[in-house]
């Protein structure tokens, strides 16, 4: 048993998990838009975010505390190398728009985790700013990097699904903001922080109402993905609803990061 939770913490604190999440948003992506599968492209963007993600995590650990480093943070290292050889491997297999733009993710990620202003903390650390920007990378990575590599035109449907996406990601955020209050720093001004946990659960609900109304206004719409997304909806109001801060952290860095994974589940099995 502890070898088995050793490997499921590995699992999780490597990003394997939310870079799973992110390769499912992308496959959504295809559905919707009718896209072939682009595997060059589903692939850069999970390798990318098991990069971007432990550069986020483990830079300051690493660079600024300098802490020892373990045997699973070098695992970590090592798996993070080889994901980056694997990005740079399909970057070049996308096309050169498609490059641009995933240049541009990979700076805001820069900047979310990196000093470049001198006398000035990191993006992650400005007040009420971190879940904007954390929710447009993956709106970018997710959506209008599949959607230029495909072809596909800016339509309508791409900025309602633009939105939905966004809307989406936020409230994956609010869950994980009201899971770690007692632990964020309060200058951070997040959501919780600044509008408590009862407001912030009640945004999120309402939030969700727009995002599955949206559903409506697709000119691919069909009642199979609508009631496949209200299902997702319903589950996500649920761990909404019990979130708090004395949940361990299984209960957003797995179950929680497990839905964009369930909801693609759903698209093709149902």
């Amino acid at each position: 048993m502890k070898l088995l939770k050793q490997l499921f913490d590995f699992y999780l604190n490597s990003s394997i998990h939310v870079a799973l999440s992110c390769y499912a948003l992308v496959r959504i992506t295809f559905h919707v838009f009718h896209i072939q599968y682009d595997e060059p492209m589903a692939l850069f963007v999970f390798f990318g975010t098991i990069v971007g993600y432990n550069f986020v995590k483990y830079d300051a650990l690493v660079r600024v505390r300098r802490n020892p480093i373990g045997i699973q943070l070098k695992i970590i290292a090592v798996l993070s190398l080889i994901s980056v050889i694997f990005v740079g491997y399909y970057f070049f297999q996308l096309k050169r728009i498609t490059q641009i733009f995933s240049v541009g993710i990979f700076a805001v990620t820069a900047l979310y985790t990196l000093p470049f202003f001198p006398n000035r903390r990191n993006a992650r650390n400005w007040a009420g700013v971190k879940i904007y920007i954390v929710a447009l990378c993956w709106v970018g990575a997710t959506l209008v990097l599949p959607l230029i590599n495909g072809g596909a035109g800016l339509t309508s449907d791409f900025f309602i699904k633009s939105i939905q996406r966004f809307v989406l990601v936020f409230v994956l955020i609010l869950v994980f903001e009201i899971i770690d209050l007692a632990n964020d720093d309060p200058h951070l001004q997040t959501v919780p922080q600044t509008i408590g946990v009862k407001r912030t659960k009640l945004l999120g609900f309402l939030l969700l109402i727009p995002f599955w109304f949206l559903e409506i206004f697709i000119s691919t719409f069909n009642y199979r993905d609508a009631v496949i997304n209200l299902i997702m909806v319903i589950m996500l109001m649920f761990f909404i609803a019990f979130a708090n801060p004395d949940r361990l952290k299984y209960y957003t860095s797995f179950w929680v990061e497990s839905l964009p994974v369930l909801w693609w589940l759903m698209i093709v099995f149902l």
